[in-house]
């Protein structure tokens, strides 16, 4: 089971990180937080290969769970983002929202991005960004 974030939806996407794609194809259940879809769609909508991505999204989202933002997801963002101002700490607030996601599905959450680690309940499992 693993939370799917937006480095590791296009590092699939792209097939260019071998252990992301280990890691994802070994999961029994792969969830996107609406959070992570909207960030990637905001990035292929630019991309001069948009079509393709377009298509391996809606072939993928076949294989994966979209969670949505519900109101246990904002009490838990509310939380760290309180939690992270008390100790001085920012996180970006798309990743809170991502995180928050997580905890509330009690999954780990797929990234490369260390910002995560400042939230503390939060288990990130990190994937070699080398080429598969």
């Amino acid at each position: 089971m693993i939370v799917i974030d937006t480095c590791a939806l296009s590092a699939w996407a792209d097939g260019t990180a071998s252990g992301a794609l280990d890691i994802i194809g070994r999961s029994p259940r792969r969830v996107i937080p609406a959070i992570v879809l909207g960030e990637y769609r905001f990035g292929i909508a630019g991309s001069r290969y948009r079509e393709r991505y377009e298509q391996w999204l809606e072939e993928t989202l076949s294989e994966c769970e979209v969670h949505p933002i519900t109101e246990e997801t904002a009490r838990i963002y509310a939380r760290l983002r309180r939690q992270l101002k008390v100790t001085g700490s920012t996180v970006a607030p798309n990743d809170l929202w991502i995180a928050a996601c997580a905890i509330e599905l009690g999954m780990p959450l797929l990234s490369r991005d260390t910002d995560f680690d400042r939230i503390k309940e939060l288990i990130r499992v990190h994937f070699d960004a080398s080429f598969a």
